[in-house]
């Protein structure tokens, strides 16, 4: 197994009593764990404008443990525990994170149980629950019970996931994930926040028993009734209104995963032309790979965005004839691990994201066999080239003496030039050459989406250009 590397997230808040003992146990308890498993450890601590000795006692810790990876992140004041940790995560330079509070209310012994799924590649989060075993662990008082189950029910009814502790502040998982989607609580909202962003992008959860001893006020807990009310306003502002991706292009593709109307009158055109084993390109997370997967008996989805091929692994995860593999088509060495290995290539909305286009069709004429076809959705017509083109990064809309000249040099007999979806272009012009809009709005998608069944019986009729092409190249045999 390659070297992994963890970083220990901490926030401090006058937690002078307990942050050096708490650190100790840190670097002790599980270090013969950590050697076995080749887990390179950092702790980065955020003082939260701390009123009593705390951040000398972390400065303290870090001269008598020189070989301890240790850095402390000073505020002027206390934003609360979840800016806190928000600002350690954007410093984690890791594979994974764990949460660590800066008091003994959890052992850091049971980081095992944390990072064991992580690492078998089970689970992208992992929540340390504090009810779901018989294992030793103090009560929690009887309103904050309560409070619990109220903010679990809440999570669960936004996300559809019934879990038995949002609130534990003992949580590990991808660090590449959780810098990828916008975090904004700063106080205990942050953990359901967490979760919710998390179940956007699907990722695969697991909960496993942890210790817990807990606190109460008298002992230095900073829970107050005022952060219940926050982490449920958390929980709707997140659920309903946030965004699950910081990228605004992952923005726009997740929002068209909601057009299903679209996607399947998209997945209808091409389909006459499916046939073999089948090779996608640039997959994203799976919006077409669902619909065109189902009658193939080897489907291969392929990306170059981790985080993409993250998230197209678990939906696919029970779909045996389905492989997802990072592939990137531009790289001459990448592509002869796929030379002549399929019968069909997928390429929708891919190629004007590529600087030298022609090469990329001729690897992928290389990726098909004999007789084989390579199907390939662009966007037409350069005159409508604007802002949203942008925040997608294309390089250049086509036309059609564009596209086929360049599949013609490639090496691909053209046999077909396709109009599709001439229904969206004044929508398009409106938005991304008048307006300058930067994202596609879900309320004019909803709408769009609705009327997807009339779109289908007219597109054909409508007087201008579609807003995409869709060619069909051919391998002579």
């Amino acid at each position: 197994m390659p070297p992994v590397r963890v970083s220990i997230l901490m926030a401090v808040y006058n937690e002078a009593n307990s942050i050096r003992a708490v650190l100790d146990r840190v670097v002790a308890a599980p270090a013969s764990y950590f050697d076995e498993e080749q887990i390179t450890l950092e702790l980065i601590v955020v003082d939260n404008g701390s009123q009593d000795k705390s951040p000398q006692v972390v400065e303290e810790f870090s001269r008598t443990h020189p070989g301890v990876a240790l850095r402390l992140i000073q505020l002027s004041k206390n934003d609360g525990k979840g800016a806190g940790i928000r600002i350690a995560l954007a410093q984690a330079q890791s594979d994974f994170c764990v949460i660590q509070d800066a008091d003994f209310e959890y052992d850091p012994a049971d980081y095992p149980k944390l990072l064991k799924p992580l690492l078998a590649g089970d689970a992208d989060i992992v929540l340390g629950s504090r009810f779901m075993s018989d294992l030793a662990r103090r009560p929690l008082g009887f309103w904050r019970a309560i409070v619990n189950r109220l903010i679990n029910t809440a999570t669960g009814v936004v996300v559809d996931l019934a879990l038995s502790d949002v609130e534990t502040g003992f949580k590990a998982f991808r660090t590449s994930l959780a810098q990828s989607v916008p975090l904004r609580g700063d106080r205990f909202g942050f953990d359901p926040e967490l979760v919710i962003q998390f179940a956007k992008r699907r990722a695969r959860f697991l909960e496993v028993p942890i210790t817990y001893h807990g606190r109460t006020a008298e002992q230095g807990k900073k829970i107050r009734p005022w952060d219940t009310v926050d982490a449920l306003w958390t929980i709707v502002r997140t659920g309903l209104f946030s965004p699950a991706y910081k990228d605004a292009g992952a923005h726009i593709l997740a929002t068209m995963s909601r057009a299903k109307r679209f996607n399947a009158w998209m997945a209808d055109t091409i389909s006459p032309w499916i046939k073999g084993e089948v090779l996608e390109l640039g997959a994203g997370i799976g919006n077409l790979t669902m619909l065109l997967s189902s009658d193939c008996v080897r489907y291969v989805a392929t990306d170059t965005d981790q985080e993409h091929i993250f998230e197209l692994q678990s939906r696919m995860e029970y779909r045996a004839n389905i492989e997802i593999a990072p592939f990137d088509f531009t790289s001459a060495q990448e592509v002869e691990r796929f030379r002549h290995s399929a019968d069909t290539v997928v390429c929708l909305n891919v190629l004007e994201h590529v600087e030298d286009d022609v090469t990329a069709l001729a690897n992928i004429h290389r990726c098909l066999r004999p007789g084989g076809a390579a199907i390939i959705l662009v966007p037409q017509d350069p005159k409508l080239f604007g802002s949203i083109d942008r925040v997608l990064e294309h390089k250049r809309r086509y036309t059609r003496e564009d596209l086929s000249n360049k599949m013609t040099i490639a090496g691909f007999r053209v046999a077909e030039i396709i109009e599709f979806n001439r229904a969206t272009r004044p929508g398009w012009y409106l938005n991304s050459c008048i307006l300058n809009r930067t994202t596609i709005s879900p309320t004019q998608l909803r709408l769009f989406d609705l009327f997807v069944p009339l779109w289908r019986r007219i597109d054909h009729k409508l007087p201008w250009p579609s807003n995409s092409l869709i060619a069909i190249g051919v391998v002579s045999h």
